[in-house]
């Protein structure tokens, strides 16, 4: 687990940096940094509407008394896409981009699902319910 996060604190920069200077050379260092800022601001503004959508589900299913297990796990993926759009970058931005749409998200909710599934029925993730 540190190997991967080591990699990825090294190798997503380095790509991010990759892509923005070539970039650079190509549109030129304004517009490129316009684009950045272009793409932060709208991917900030749609995690922010879907994320509202998403606290209003929720808050009608837990006015009705049905547990929001689906718009929880919607409503993480929409924060680590705002999370990831905030960080500059193209890379960054494009798969925060991709966790923002409905067809995507439900991909990457069936995977997490699944990985899930599979280290608890491996006890590699245990829960105490006692300690609740």
């Amino acid at each position: 687990m540190l190997l991967k996060l080591i990699l990825a604190f090294t190798l997503i920069p380095i790509a991010e940096i990759y892509v923005l200077i070539e970039l650079g050379g190509a549109i030129g260092a304004l517009n490129t940094i316009a684009v950045v800022i272009l793409t932060a601001v709208a991917g900030g503004y749609l995690a922010r509407m879907q994320g509202t959508r998403t606290y209003l589900q929720i808050r009608r299913n837990l006015d009705q008394g049905i547990m929001p297990t689906e718009e929880l796990l919607d409503a993480l993926i929409i924060l680590v896409a705002g999370i990831v759009l905030l960080t500059p970058g193209f890379i960054t931005d494009a798969a925060g981009l991709l966790l923002l749409i409905p067809a995507t998200r439900q991909i990457v909710k069936r995977w997490l699902k699944r990985t899930f599934e599979k280290k608890t029925a491996s006890n590699r993730i245990t829960i105490d319910i006692d300690r609740f």
